[in-house]
C-alpha cells in the first residue's frame, strides 16, 4: 500500500480537506489495517466472481473502470489507492459509516465525491447485503465513473436529489432503514431483532402522508444509479451499483423473472423494496438516456418550478427549505403559511404573503448574512419600496397592505396588515422581505454550512450505539486461530502452495467445518495444484 510522503497529507486527506466543514464532521477514517483476514477473503470471493460473471454482462467500461479506480481483486482497497485514481476522473472518495442522512449523501454526490461506507459484509451476507459496504460503494458506484458521461449523470443526479424536498415522515423511513441495515448485519441478531427492525420500516413507510420530492428523488437514482439496466431491452448490460456488487442480484437481474421496463420518468413513483431482489427493472437505452429523464424530473421539482407549486410542497413537508426570491435573497426555514394573492402577480405565483417558522436565516447566493433570527420572517409579493428605517405602509398589488416601523436590515416592529380590508393576524415583531417573484424552492438551507455551524450539534448524526455493538460483535466473531487460518491461506496463495503445506492447513481447517469461506478458500488452492502437478 502506497504511503504518503513525510509531513504531505494523504490523496484521502486532500479529498477530505477540500469538503465544506458541515460535510467532513461525517467523514470516518477507513483503518485499513483493521480488516481482518476473513474480510479480505469475502472481498476476494466476491469480486473474482463479480468478474467473471460480469465480464460479458455489465457494461463494457465495468471491468476496465475497476484498474481505473484504484480497485484490485485480491483485497480490500485502501481509499489512498482509490483517491490516486480517481483524481484524474474528477472525484475523490471519503470514508464514512453505514447509512449517511440522503442530505449529506447527495450533497457529497454533487460535488463528485463516493461515500465509502468502511465496513464490509459478513461472510453470512455475502451474496448480498441491505448494508452500505464497501463492496457495493466501491467496487459497484466507483467502476463506472470511468465512463465521463456517467460521472456527469451522478453528479447532477446528487444535485436533483439534494435540493428535492424532504418531508418530516422522510427522516423517520431514514432512521428505520439504517436501523434494519445494522440488525441484519450483527451476527448476535436474533429473529425477533429482525423482525421488529423490519415491522418499524414497514410502520414509518406507512406513515407517510404523501411522497416528497426528496422519496421520487431516491427513486429515480435507487432505479438508474442504484439498479440501473443499459443497453437492448432483450439483452442490457448492467451498470446500477446495487448489480454489480451484489453475486444474487446480478445474476437474478437477467433471468426471464424479471421484467425489464424502458425507463421513464414513471420510475420516480415506482416503489421499491431494499430486503428484497427487484421484480422489475428499467432499462435506459443509452447514458444519454439518463439525462433526458432527469432534465424531466427537475422540471417537476420546487426547486426548478418555484412559485405556489413550490409553497405548497414547503408547507406540507413541515420541514426546513428555503425561498429563492429574485435578486439572490434566501430565506432559510419552515413555510407554516400561505396567503392567496387577488389573482396572479408573477408566472405560477398567486400569493400574497407567506410566513416563515424561526429560526430563520437570511442569505444571498447560498451565503448567509448575519446570524440566525428566532421569530418569524415574512415574504411579501409584489412590487413595493421599504425605507431604510423608520415608519412605512405599503399597499401591494396583492391586495396586501401593511403598516410599521423598520429597524433595520429586514427588521420591521408594530407590524400592522389587512388583505382588501380584512385584517391580518400577523408577528408584531419580524423580518420583512419582499420579492416581485419566487423562482425556486428548495429543500435543506440555502447555506447548509451556517445552518449546520447553529444547528449541526442539535439532532445531528453521530454514530449510534447499536451500530458500534454491532461492529465489535462481528470482530469478536472471528476467534484469532480461525483468523490465522485465513492469513495461512492468502500467505500460500500469494507465495506458492506446497502439497505438505496445503495438507497440513487443510488439517487445521477441519476444526472448522462449518466455515464455509475458508473451506472455498482450501478447495480453490488444491485446485491449482493439481493442476501444476498434472503432468
Amino acid at each position: 500500500m502506497m504511503s504518503p510522503a513525510p509531513n504531505l497529507p494523504s490523496p484521502t486527506q486532500r479529498a477530505i480537506d477540500r469538503l465544506p466543514a458541515h460535510l467532513r464532521r461525517y467523514v470516518a477514517g477507513q483503518d485499513h489495517g483493521a480488516y481482518t483476514p476473513r474480510d479480505h477473503a469475502v472481498w476476494r470471493h466476491i469480486l473474482h466472481r463479480l468478474a467473471d460473471r460480469l465480464k460479458d454482462t455489465a457494461h463494457a467500461s465495468y471491468l476496465s473502470g475497476l484498474a481505473a479506480t484504484g480497485i484490485g481483486l485480491e483485497r480490500i482497497p485502501s481509499l489512498d489507492e482509490m483517491n490516486l485514481k480517481l483524481e484524474s476522473l474528477g472525484w475523490s472518495a471519503v470514508g464514512v459509516r453505514g447509512f449517511i442522512p440522503p442530505a449529506v449523501f447527495t450533497e457529497l454526490q454533487s460535488l463528485g465525491v463516493l461515500a465509502i461506507a468502511a465496513d464490509i459484509r459478513s461472510h453470512e451476507h455475502i451474496e448480498y447485503t441491505p448494508a452500505p459496504d464497501i463492496v457495493h460503494e466501491s467496487a459497484g458506484h466507483a467502476p463506472i465513473l470511468a465512463d465521463r458521461r456517467y460521472a456527469d449523470y451522478l453528479k447532477r443526479c446528487g444535485e436533483a436529489g439534494f435540493r428535492a424536498i424532504a418531508s418530516v415522515e422522510d427522516q423517520a423511513v431514514y432512521e428505520a432503514i439504517r436501523n434494519l441495515s445494522v440488525v441484519k448485519e450483527d451476527p448476535d441478531a436474533t429473529e425477533a431483532e429482525v423482525h421488529l427492525a423490519e415491522e418499524r420500516l414497514r410502520a414509518a413507510s406507512t406513515s407517510r402522508r404523501y411522497v416528497s420530492e426528496s422519496t421520487k428523488a431516491s427513486r429515480l437514482y435507487w432505479w438508474t444509479a442504484e439498479y440501473g439496466l443499459v443497453g437492448d431491452l432483450a439483452n442490457p448490460k448492467l451498470y446500477g451499483a446495487g448489480l454489480l456488487s451484489s453475486l444474487g442480484e446480478a445474476a437474478h437481474c437477467l433471468t426471464s423473472a424479471v421484467q425489464k421496463v424502458s425507463l421513464n420518468l414513471a420510475c420516480a413513483d415506482t416503489e421499491y423494496d431494499i430486503t428484497r431482489m427487484q421484480p422489475q427493472l428499467f432499462v435506459a437505452r443509452d447514458f444519454d438516456h439518463l439525462f433526458e429523464v432527469l432534465d424531466a424530473f427537475e422540471a417537476t421539482l420546487s426547486w426548478r418550478r418555484g412559485g405556489d407549486l413550490g409553497l405548497e410542497e414547503a408547507l406540507r413537508a413541515r420541514t426546513v427549505n428555503h425561498l429563492g426570491l429574485e435578486g439572490g435573497i434566501e430565506v432559510t426555514g419552515k413555510v407554516v403559511a400561505r396567503i392567496p394573492a387577488r389573482g396572479p402577480l408573477a408566472p405560477g405565483l398567486a400569493t400574497a404573503l407567506v410566513r416563515v417558522e424561526g429560526p430563520v436565516v437570511l442569505s444571498r447566493n447560498g451565503q448567509a448574512e448575519g446570524g440566525p433570527w428566532p421569530g418569524e420572517a415574512l415574504v411579501a409579493f409584489g412590487r413595493g419600496v421599504l425605507p431604510h428605517r423608520g415608519p412605512f405602509s405599503l399597499d401591494l398589488p396583492s391586495g396586501l397592505f401593511l403598516t410599521g416601523f423598520r429597524v433595520g436590515d429586514h427588521e420591521v416592529i408594530n407590524l400592522r396588515g389587512h388583505q382588501d380590508g380584512r385584517p391580518l393576524d400577523l408577528p408584531s415583531w419580524a423580518l420583512l422581505v419582499l420579492s416581485e417573484g419566487l423562482p425556486s424552492v428548495a429543500g435543506g438551507p440555502a447555506d447548509p454550512g451556517a445552518w449546520d455551524r447553529w444547528y449541526g450539534g442539535q439532532g445531528g448524526f453521530a454514530e449510534g450505539e447499536a451500530e458500534s455493538q454491532a461492529r465489535a460483535r462481528k470482530a469478536a466473531s472471528l476467534p484469532p486461530d480461525l483468523a490465522d487460518l485465513y492469513l495461512e491461506v492468502r500467505t500460500l496463495r500469494e507465495g506458492g502452495a506446497g502439497e505438505a503445506r496445503l495438507r497440513a492447513l487443510a488439517a487445521k481447517a477441519r476444526a472448522y467445518p462449518g466455515e464455509w469461506l475458508l473451506q472455498a478458500e482450501l478447495a480453490e488452492l488444491e485446485s491449482a495444484l493439481a493442476l501444476e502437478v498434472k503432468p
